[in-house]
């Protein structure tokens, strides 16, 4: 029997990060995700057991460096080793500069950037070893540029490109694949259908990009060989200007 491999998906929402999760749990990996309150997670988990897979709910704050060095220790003491990570908090707020608060600024780069630098270095520290894993890291159009009124999230995730950079660097050569996927599109999500009317009308054109596809790229990113890495990958509909 193969050894079994943990999926650690660190904000596996409604969307993006619970399709991220299933797709791997349909390949047999123990999905291990969080969100900061574990009940949010009761439908995922419920769905991917459904399905035949396996799944455990850890409420956590990434923001937090003990609960992030403490997540990685008990899915590798109690569960499985973790072989794939993937970062996919968002942070997503929109302020004009003058309304930005110090407060609001520095909350979004917690949760936008330093989450993923944490959860970046646990994830380091626990494939090290082993020489092998993937860590993936979600990004947005703001990865690429700022817009107006973004200037806090734009700044978050400009600083997690730059992470996911230099991890790419440092430990490609150690044998660990480190990937940012740029999201540059409206995700079919019930808070696209409500504030976005007119962009989801847009669904049945693929206008906007679907979760399960989304996951598919990081499963395919997952298996890449590595002589063929990518370090990034955008993915957009075609009706994104860009």
């Amino acid at each position: 029997m193969s050894e079994q491999k943990a999926v650690l998906v660190v904000g596996a929402g409604d969307a993006t990060g619970g399709a991220i999760a299933r797709r791997f749990a349909r390949e047999g990996y123990i999905a291990c995700v969080t969100r900061r309150h574990a009940d949010k997670l009761a439908p995922l988990v419920a769905a991917i057991e459904a399905a035949g897979g396996e799944a455990h709910p850890f409420g956590s704050d990434a923001r937090k460096e003990n609960e992030v060095i403490a997540l990685f220790a008990q899915i590798e003491k109690d569960i499985a080793p973790i072989e794939v990570v993937v970062y996919n908090i968002g942070a997503n707020v929109r302020f004009p500069i003058t309304e930005t608060t110090a407060r609001v600024y520095y909350k979004v780069w917690e949760m936008g950037c330093f989450g993923g630098f944490l959860v970046g270095r646990e994830a380091a520290r626990t494939m090290l070893p082993r020489g092998r894993g993937s860590i993936f890291f979600t990004g947005a159009t703001a990865s690429l540029r700022g817009s107006s009124g973004f200037a806090a999230f734009a700044g978050a995730k400009h600083g997690l490109r730059s992470l996911a950079q230099s991890m790419a660097r440092e430990l490609g050569p150690k044998g660990i694949h480190v990937a940012q996927l740029i999201i540059d599109a409206a995700i079919d999500t019930e808070f696209i259908r409500e504030n976005f009317p007119q962009r989801y009308a847009l669904k049945d054109q693929d206008g906007i990009v679907d979760p399960d596809a989304i996951a598919e790229s990081y499963w395919q990113l997952h298996l890449q060989p590595r002589s063929a890495w990518t370090h990034e990958m955008d993915l957009r509909p075609w009706i994104e200007s860009w």
